[in-house]
């Protein structure tokens, strides 16, 4: 259990993108804005921090010029209040002080520094790291032991073979007191320093002790566009498909009429079903099902039977609305199934022409709608006749599955 004194918001986050020059191919753009599994790198790194229940706010630090990158890659993330956006500077070191001196007015207790392309870090990572500050320590380096042997090499000969012992690769978030590593990144600034290549060496510089957390093998930065390749087939081959499944129910009262309407087909009948619209209680129960899909509400929040202008429409109007907010957010409908909960009229002559209409509104093949009815066996309102009752289920495969 976390800590009251460590709580959710007590760890803030500078991330630092640079501009990815030994990426290679400049015409895709800097590399932390280029997909792997379908997402901008960044993206993932970003929804890695914001998904851990200590991270609180987080500063990007970026080029000038990739405002707009940024706000595509980022479009529709969840918790996007959190980010701070802030412009960074002629080195990473310069870019990582900007970022912190956007967090000194409302200082966290603890700064996680990060490399943007270090897409793969998880929750559990970044507790064996905090645990290393909880611990009272000003600084956790996360680093895993080289297990390689090294060499050292002049004008393309080997000259040494190094000792490894004690040697650890180090990686991010480097982690550390926010106030202490504020201070040391003021000092180094103002002595012209600017040659550290990390944050870690910055509190080596500036007196104080860096602990060391343990590493994750998986946690890899994408420095060429070979690492960018492996990263994307990585995250392809361990997709799982974002498949949905949504469920809408509906009934309307039967009263004195000429007919009704179910799936858009008009069958005569001596009752008729009551409602503001067609009162298609298939298509109704359909709509809700696929904004079931992606959390978008039901058919009463975009479409209230208080308002006039939905007297007496035709429920494929609904039906479509709903599919059209499923495709805006990235889905694909697969499949619509309908069930109608009704004693009379018979449905079974008019199957075909419903799923015909089923199709057509989604823009799906046949094959894919489905119609099927049932009686309640005089039990009920159902077997009363004092109404029809319709349960749906749609599927729908969304964009960017999740590993």
């Amino acid at each position: 259990m976390t800590d009251p004194a460590t709580s959710a918001g007590d760890c803030a986050f500078v991330v630092v993108a640079g501009r990815g020059e030994r990426a290679g191919a400049p015409h895709e753009g800097p590399k932390q804005y280029r997909k792997i599994g379908g997402t901008p790198v960044i993206r993932h790194t970003l929804e890695a921090i914001l998904a851990w229940p200590r991270s609180g706010k987080i500063v990007v630090v970026i080029h000038p010029d990739d405002e707009a990158l940024l706000l595509a890659a980022l479009s529709g993330i969840d918790d996007a209040g959190r980010l701070v956006v802030v412009h960074g500077g002629p080195t990473r070191q310069h870019s990582v002080l900007y970022g912190l001196e956007a967090l000194a007015a409302d200082a966290p207790r603890h700064a996680f520094i990060h490399d943007a392309v270090r897409p793969f870090v998880t929750s559990a990572f970044m507790d064996g790291i905090a645990r290393v500050l909880d611990a009272g320590a000003k600084a956790a380096l996360p680093a895993l032991a080289v297990p390689d042997t090294l060499k050292r090499a002049e004008n393309g000969r080997i000259v040494a073979t190094v000792d490894r012992a004690g040697l650890h690769a180090a990686q991010t978030p480097q982690a550390f007191d926010f106030t202490a590593i504020l201070s040391a990144h003021r000092k180094a600034a103002h002595a012209g320093n600017f040659a550290f290549t990390d944050d870690a060496a910055i509190a080596e510089w500036a007196g104080f002790d860096v602990s060391l957390a343990e590493g994750l093998a998986g946690n890899v930065k994408l420095t060429v566009k070979r690492d960018i390749d492996l990263a994307d087939e990585r995250l392809k081959t361990r997709m799982i498909p974002d498949v949905r499944c949504g469920n809408g129910y509906d009934v309307h009262q039967l009263v004195p009429g000429n007919g009704v309407t179910l799936c858009g087909v008009f069958i005569p009948h001596e009752k008729a079903l009551a409602g503001h619209s067609d009162a298609d209680v298939a298509l109704h129960a359909l709509t809700d099902a696929l904004l079931a899909t992606c959390g978008a509400g039901d058919i009463g929040d975009h479409f209230p039977p208080s308002d006039p202008q939905w007297k007496g429409a035709a429920s494929r109007i609904f039906l479509e609305k709903a599919a059209s907010i499923v495709r805006e957010r990235g889905g694909t409908i697969t499949n619509a199934d309908i069930s109608i909960i009704a004693e009379r009229p018979k449905v079974g002559p008019h199957r075909d022409t419903m799923r015909a209409n089923m199709a057509a509104i989604l823009g799906i093949s046949v094959d894919r709608c489905s119609v099927k009815a049932t009686t309640n066996e005089k039990i009920g309102f159902v077997g009363r006749e004092e109404g029809i009752a319709a349960i749906a289920t749609a599927t729908v495969i969304y964009e960017g599955g999740r590993p």
